[in-house]
């Protein structure tokens, strides 16, 4: 994962109480992703630009969004 800047990074890091530790790490990489991303922001458009468009567990990405247990409203 890329370096991100401080001001930047602080914003991101405001999410981290809300998903467990393992999840975390994917879920940063969608959310940088969907900043960055131009168009749809699909899973699998955030991985190319996140540059992880070969990871073989690309499944992990997905399951971070349906299975693990956060909560909209906390992150509202």
């Amino acid at each position: 994962m890329l370096t991100l800047p401080a001001r930047f990074a602080a914003v991101i890091l405001c999410f981290a109480p809300l998903l467990q530790q393992r999840s975390w790490r994917h879920a940063e990489v969608l959310l940088v992703g969907a900043i960055l991303a131009p168009g749809r922001r699909t899973v699998s458009s955030i991985l190319r630009i996140s540059g992880l468009c070969r990871e073989r567990r690309f499944v992990n990405y997905h399951r971070v969004l349906n299975r693990a247990a956060w909560s909209g409203r906390a992150a509202a």
